[in-house]
């Protein structure tokens, strides 16, 4: 969640940025799709750009949920019951929480300046089908969430 020093937020200011999400994502998508398979350094604007708004809107959403506008989604209440029930779990551990079974990933947060050591890592839980696969909703509301878990930044030094 954000600082609570941020400013409050309304819910039109919700809407506003779902809008302006529309055309980034589909742009985005595109230059994703054109730069599959390269390797190395690419400059990538349009994602960069869809990415910032992302966090922006994620900031709004935690500043509606503070407020009590919008509810707690159920992908942050499991998360925080998963989070107090087993806070040392490692990487790939799989849980069983309500009948669905729940696995820890890390991601990477934060990479040293060099970009070999990873700094900060983040703690998500997601969601598998009874096939083994990860739900990709409950995934895609994880991102929604907390976007700052999938971008990768340099640390300055």
């Amino acid at each position: 969640m954000s600082k609570s020093n941020d400013k409050l937020h309304v819910l039109s200011e919700l809407t506003d940025i779902n809008n302006e999400l529309i055309p980034l994502k589909e742009i985005a998508d595109r230059e994703l799709i054109s730069i599959y398979g390269l390797t190395g350094m690419v400059y990538r604007p349009h994602q960069d750009a869809y990415m910032q708004v992302c966090v922006k809107k994620a900031k709004i959403l935690a500043c509606l949920k503070r407020q009590n506008i919008l509810p707690l989604s159920k992908v942050e209440l499991v998360s925080a019951a998963l989070d107090k029930m087993h806070s040392r779990a490692k990487s790939r551990a799989i849980v069983e929480y309500q009948g669905g079974h729940y696995e820890r990933k890390f991601l990477p947060l934060k990479l040293s300046k060099s970009g070999k050591i990873v700094q900060k890592w983040a703690k998500v839980w997601l969601l598998h089908h009874t096939n083994g696969k990860i739900d990709s909703q409950w995934e895609s509301q994880v991102r929604e969430i907390w976007p700052t878990y999938f971008l990768i930044s340099i640390v300055d030094l």
